[in-house]
Parts: structure tokens; C-alpha cells; sequence
């Protein structure tokens, strides 16, 4: 048993602070300065051009100012192969660093110099950097822990991501950096975290399984186990690097498309894509008033007439209030929730921060329970009470004009997707996709993860509000129905990956010949082949220590 050293804390905690918070933090920032943003653009396009920006370009641009975050980040997951091969772990995250800088000084001087562009650039810039940390991050940790503790510090970036997204919504309230001429210090504050990663990144070693399966640096692998296991005996561990090494000597280092051909690997695959387009379709976006719509925070004044699930929407006389508030923007009904259930719209900005806090201990709890109950609990059971609330959410809303009680209710679902999802789904899916590979083929894997995940997120954007304008509160039976599968197909296929070595996990799913336990003739499914399998009897319960 290996116990948690100060130098894996350490590091831990500098990589989620100084990347995987910046992600959370981009989601929700561009949401309390919305109205402050679009005046600037539509100020500028005035001196400019003479005239001001009407409603629906002004929109346009905003939209684009946030959905350009998640194209970002899908060109930054496509790069992950190539970084972490070539720069290794550490010091891809290092060089990551760099363009968060950038991006800070892009939209903090964007004012000055009268530039939107300059705020759509740093924003495509912030969004590069998520997508390349959001996987970078989980792969690093996941290859320096113990495998005890793997899933202790591979779910600590979410909580961080959480507190990002917390500390978005309480900086953006009026108190603080939530008025007109702190909106590009607000935006910019992400070069603090970035700053101090850099700095201090480089006192801690480079994956000790980078450094020996794929340099063959024996030394520096050896001295990166010592520094981050705080014992000289790691001749076990080095063993067992040496073993996976000779299970792939033949192999070099796969690329997305010979992973995806690869039948070998076929379930982990399918898993990887399962469980990380499940995270983003689960819903938490359509539901979570902390992250980003690509059409800004609902403001409007809004009502349920009786007997329609469909909110009104009254707008002002003011040129930019259908660009403020558009009744089909994706965070509508939570903010209709909160406002029926008797906060008055003053006060909302600060039940949004209540439910990032919800957010933040959700995450705790699946932290600090993961290596007690095992990952495969926390998914199912995560995307379990998304679902039930998702489906809780569409009952109260059709009923709550015949049941006022039924108002209450409904906040009561919106918490507790939160907090499903954040005790499992929002970062066990990133440890599943370091967990169940080998080193050849865990890069390509975060590829393929991290692609689907920012495709799906900017197909939600982009979808949703069709989704809603077409099928009112039942939109959110479809996510419902997409939480239960995943639940479902995670208890059927999946593996329980607590406490077992890399080699363990790929043997057992070299020896699985089915889906449901069936002989593998009867549903056509041909006998697993596990790459670097063990020959000798399956290791599953293994008393081994290795990570």
C-alpha cells in the first residue's frame, strides 16, 4: 500500500489549480459580463462604422465570442498525441501554460484597444488550452499514482474544475469584478493560476512511465518514483514498467485511426467514447446555471401561463434586450425554476453561486470516496439521479401550475443533477480513459475522448435550443434517456478498475468473451485479444502494490 507523499499532493494540486480550474472557470466567466460584453461590441461597431449593431449580429458575435471556447478546445484535444509524445506530460502542461498568458493579455487589453476580435481570439486561445489540459492532466496523474491512490488524484481536477466554475459565478457578482469597466480584468484573472504553474511545473519529474516505456530512461524513472512515492524501494514498480515495456516492444506508439481499428482494444474503446459523449449529453448543460450558453444568461421577465410548459417571454424596448435575454437560450427554464420557486430575480445571480458551492462538495464526496466504492458506483449511480431528476424536472414543470408545491420540487432536481453529476460522471470518465489502456495506446485514447467530449458540448450548444423550441419541458426526457443508458451500459460492460495495476485491467478485458457473460457464438462477438496481456492466470484481486 503506497501512501499519499507531499510531492503527489503538490503536484496535484499546482496541475488542477493552474489548468484544469482555468476550465471550469472559462465555462462560467463570459456569463455575468454578457450585457457589459455585447454593449462593447456593439460601442465599437458604432465608432466604427457609424452605426450601432443590431439585434440579431450582436447576438451572432456573442454567440461566437462563446461557442469559439469549445471549437478551441477541440483543436487542443487533437493535439494532445502529439504534445505528450513529443514534450512528455510535465512539460506538455508547462508549454500549455504559455497560451493562457497570451489569451489574458488578448482580452484584458481588448478595451483599450478597442478590439472585439481581440476577445474572441483570447477566448479561442482559452479554449485551446482547456482541450489540451483536460486530458493532459488525468493522463499525468494517472501515470505518477500509485494505483491505491489513482483515483483519489485523478478526481481531484474535477473538483477543481467545480471551483472554477465557483469562483466565475462569485467574482462575477456586482459586489466584485461584476460591473462594466471590470469585465476585461475579470476575463483575464486566469493568468494567475497559468503564472504560477509555470513557475513552479518544473521542480517536479516527468511521468516516470513516459520517461521508461516510451525514452527508455531507466535513471530518470527510477528518480521521478523516488521523489513522488518518497521511498527508495521501487524495484516492484520499475518490474512491473518493465513488463508492460516488453508487452509492447513490438508495438510502437498507436494513432487515433489504428486505435479505432484495433480489435483488440474494441470495448475499451467503445467505453472511452460511452462514457465521455455521456458526460456532455447527460444534460448538466442544459440544466447547470454555472457554465456558458453560447446566447448569454437569461434576464428576461418571464411567466408560465396555466396549462403551458412553455415560459413567456416580455421584452423591453431596449435595441439590446432580445441579444440580453433570448427565450430559447439554453440556461431559460433553470432561471424560470429559480424565480418560481419565489427567489426574486435580484437575488438569483446569488442561488447560481449556491449551486456552485453544491457543485464543489459533490465533488469532494466523490473524491474522498472513489477509492472506497470503486468507480463503477459512482458512474452508475451518478447518471442514475441525473436521470430520475431529469425526469423529476420534466413532471414538476408540466404540473407546478396545478401543484404550486411542485415549484419546490423542481429545485430539488436541478440540485441533485448537480450533485449526480459531479460525485461521478464529471471526472471518473477522464480516469476510465487513462485506466483502461496501456501506455501505446492511452495517448490516442485521450484523443478520441477529448474530441467527443468538445464535439458533444458544442453540439448541446448548438442543438439545445432547437431541442427546447420544438419539444418544451420534455426536452429534458432526451437527456434522461441518454443518463440511463450510459448507467446501463457501464454495469454491463465496464469494469471494475479499483486497485488494480494498468496489465490487470487489460487482462481482464483480454479474457471477457461477452457483453452479458453469453458464450461468444451466440451473439457473434469474437473473443477479446488483449494487447500486453499477462499469460499466466488472470490477476484480478492481486495483492501487487504497482501503479
Amino acid at each position: 500500500m503506497k501512501h499519499l507523499t507531499f510531492p503527489l499532493l503538490s503536484v496535484t494540486l499546482l496541475v488542477s489549480f493552474g489548468s484544469s480550474m482555468l476550465y471550469g472557470y472559462n465555462l462560467a466567466v463570459v456569463n455575468s459580463p454578457a450585457v457589459h460584453i455585447k454593449a462593447f461590441y456593439n460601442a465599437t461597431w458604432s465608432r466604427r462604422y457609424g452605426h450601432g449593431l443590431a439585434a440579431g449580429p450582436l447576438t451572432l458575435l456573442y454567440s461566437l465570442t462563446v461557442s469559439i471556447f469549445a471549437l478551441g478546445g477541440l483543436v487542443g484535444s487533437l493535439l494532445v498525441g502529439v504534445l505528450v509524445e513529443r514534450y512528455g506530460r510535465n512539460g506538455a502542461l508547462s508549454r500549455s501554460a504559455l497560451l493562457v498568458l497570451l489569451a489574458g493579455g488578448f482580452m484584458g487589453f481588448s478595451r483599450e484597444l478597442g478590439s472585439p476580435e481581440m476577445v474572441i481570439v483570447g477566448r479561442s486561445v482559452t479554449g485551446l488550452h482547456s482541450g489540451i489540459c483536460l486530458s493532459v492532466v488525468p493522463l499525468y496523474l494517472g501515470e505518477i499514482a500509485p494505483k491505491n491512490l489513482r483515483g483519489f488524484l485523478s478526481l481531484m481536477p474535477s473538483i477543481f474544475i467545480c471551483l472554477g466554475v465557483f469562483f466565475a459565478q462569485v467574482l462575477g457578482l456586482p459586489e466584485l469584478l461584476g460591473k462594466d469597466r471590470f469585465w476585461p480584468l475579470f476575463l483575464s484573472v486566469v493568468v494567475i493560476p497559468a503564472s504560477l504553474q509555470l513557475l513552479l511545473l518544473h521542480c517536479f519529474p516527468e511521468s516516470p512511465r513516459y520517461l521508461l516505456i516510451e525514452r527508455n530512461d531507466i535513471c530518470g524513472a527510477t528518480e521521478a518514483l523516488h521523489r513522488f512515492l518518497g521511498t527508495p524501494d521501487v524495484q516492484d514498480v520499475i518490474e512491473e514498467m518493465k513488463e508492460e515495456q516488453r508487452s509492447l516492444s513490438s508495438m510502437e506508439m498507436v494513432s487515433v485511426w489504428q486505435l479505432l481499428r484495433d480489435r483488440s482494444v474494441r470495448w475499451q474503446t467503445l467505453s472511452v467514447v460511452v462514457v465521455n459523449a455521456g458526460m456532455q449529453l447527460s444534460g448538466i448543460d442544459a440544466v447547470s446555471p454555472g457554465r456558458s450558453s453560447p446566447l448569454g444568461p437569461g434576464s428576461a421577465e418571464a411567466e408560465l401561463r396555466p396549462g403551458n410548459s412553455f415560459p413567456q417571454v416580455h421584452h423591453s424596448s431596449d435595441p439590446l434586450a432580445h441579444a440580453k435575454s433570448p427565450p430559447w437560450q439554453i440556461w431559460f427554464y433553470t432561471n424560470i425554476i429559480f424565480k418560481n420557486a419565489g427567489i426574486p430575480v435580484s437575488q438569483i445571480p446569488y442561488a447560481i453561486v449556491g449551486t456552485g458551492a453544491i457543485e464543489v462538495v459533490a465533488g469532494l464526496i466523490g473524491c474522498f470516496t472513489i477509492e472506497k466504492l470503486g468507480r463503477r458506483p459512482l458512474v452508475i449511480t451518478g447518471f442514475c439521479a441525473m436521470g430520475i431528476c431529469l425526469a423529476g424536472i420534466t413532471v414538476s414543470m408540466l404540473l407546478q401550475t396545478a401543484l404550486p408545491w411542485m415549484r419546490y420540487f423542481s429545485v430539488a432536481c436541478v440540485i441533485g443533477i448537480i450533485a449526480g453529476f459531479c460525485m461521478g460522471p464529471a471526472g471518473v470518465p477522464f480516469l476510465m480513459t487513462a485506466e483502461l489502456f496501456t501506455q501505446s495506446h492511452r495517448p490516442a485514447a485521450y484523443v478520441v475522448g477529448g474530441s467527443l467530449n468538445w464535439l458533444c458540448n458544442f453540439t448541446i450548444g448548438f442543438v439545445f435550443p432547437f431541442l427546447q423550441m420544438s419539444a418544451g419541458a420534455f426536452c429534458y426526457l432526451v437527456f434522461c434517456g441518454v443518463c440511463l443508458l450510459v448507467a446501463l451500459y457501464v454495469y454491463l460492460v465496464v469494469p471494475e478498475t479499483k486497485n488494480k495495476t494498468f496489465m490487470e485491467i487489460s487482462h481482464i478485458f483480454a479474457t471477457r468473451r461477452s457483453f452479458f457473460s453469453i458464450p461468444a457464438h451466440l451473439i457473434r462477438m469474437r473473443k477479446l485479444d488483449g494487447y500486453g496481456a499477462l499469460e499466466s492466470s488472470s490477476l484480478e484481486g492481486s495483492g501487487s502494490s504497482l501503479p
